[in-house]
């Protein structure tokens, strides 16, 4: 009898565990960590620190992880890309883990995807989400872009075949007035368009250092109207129209402000200043429309608004900036708090 009341109980905290919420875990930001440093001048101002996704404690979250070994939080190891949805769900690619851990606030929701069923993820590197939240991944060990639904279930994956010859895609940034998912492949030199369904539209691109073509693109972002491209070994962002035409690019080598060095992330916020990450400086420039540099924001070190080669970023339409602080494995979370530009 008694063996039986204690199977009921754990069956019972075993099938109240199916309902277990989820929390990001926060550092808050240091008060008046700012750029400038001047707080009358402030533009940028560090927020937070998210550092991975932690269960919310419950019986059955304490007996699982006794019991089983079934971990309550889910740290970041070396996250490289990040993507916010438009009801603020976060993607987060994790080389480290192979895996993408996506959180979903609306009821608090955690996922880590590590696979599609019969294929495990091995360099997700890329992640972006269309206007009905499908979110897509890049591996770029696989050659393959791997599509997943709303709550994180894999539907299929393209590339890497005759249709869509993907060699090894990066980034990626989704176009919502033209459902069209842009792809960086870095051994291509080449930005593949692709709909919703995998089908390749178009592409652009080729080898070399003209105006247009490409040596080892990374990341992309779209914003409005334009495609804005890491270009980084020609040290330079390039940007495009909606259909691939050159518009202009800025950008040199070296190691002044304003140079690249080893540019990875690039975001544009609502107000059109470019934000990108340079791996090797251990910063975020930024850059108004015309690509003239604006201010640089952090340096090398594992303190709040330091970063130790730090690769994608996102901004979104609340004025968030997000960064991945790769080697520090954590992101790096500001609040633009003023138009750079000039313009009011």
């Amino acid at each position: 009898m008694k063996r039986c009341i204690a199977f009921l109980f754990i069956s019972a905290l075993l099938s109240s565990g199916c309902a277990s919420t989820w929390k990001p875990e926060i550092i808050s930001g240091v008060a008046g960590l700012q750029w400038p440093f001047s707080p009358d001048k402030a533009k940028v101002t560090h927020m937070m620190t998210l550092t991975g996704f932690r269960e919310n404690v419950s019986m059955s979250t304490l007996f699982r992880s006794i019991a089983f070994g079934e971990g309550t939080e889910d740290g970041f190891v070396a996250p490289v890309a990040i993507s916010i949805g438009n009801d603020k769900r976060i993607a987060i690619a994790d080389t480290g883990c192979r895996c993408v851990h996506l959180f979903i606030p609306s009821g608090e929701q955690y996922r880590k995807i590590s696979s599609t069923g019969p294929q495990n993820l091995i360099s997700p590197v890329g992640v972006a989400f269309d206007e009905a939240l499908s979110l897509y991944v890049s591996d770029s060990a696989l050659g393959k872009i791997l599509v997943f639904d709303r709550d994180g279930k894999f539907l299929f994956s393209f590339g890497n075949d005759y249709e869509t010859p993907l060699k090894r895609p990066t980034g990626l940034a989704y176009n919502d007035k033209d459902k069209l998912l842009y792809i960086a492949d870095t051994l291509e030199n080449k930005i593949y368009a692709a709909d919703q369904t995998g089908k390749l539209v178009f592409s652009f691109g080729e080898r070399g250092a003209e105006k247009g073509q490409f040596n080892f693109p990374v990341h992309i972002f779209w914003s409005s109207a334009e495609i804005y491209v890491v270009d980084t070994l020609n040290f330079r962002v390039q940007v495009f129209d909606s259909s691939g035409g050159y518009l202009n690019s800025f950008g040199q080598h070296g190691d002044g402000t304003g140079d690249f060095a080893l540019s990875k992330g690039i975001a544009v916020d609502k107000d059109g200043i470019i934000y990108v990450v340079d791996n090797l400086f251990d910063n975020v420039q930024l850059f108004d429309k015309k690509g003239n540099f604006l201010l640089t924001l952090g340096s090398r070190g594992s303190g709040q608004g330091e970063f130790w080669m730090p690769s994608g970023l996102f901004a979104d339409n609340t004025g968030r900036l997000y960064v991945c602080d790769t080697y520090n494995r954590r992101i790096q979370v500001f609040q633009i708090t003023e138009n750079y530009s000039g313009e009011n």
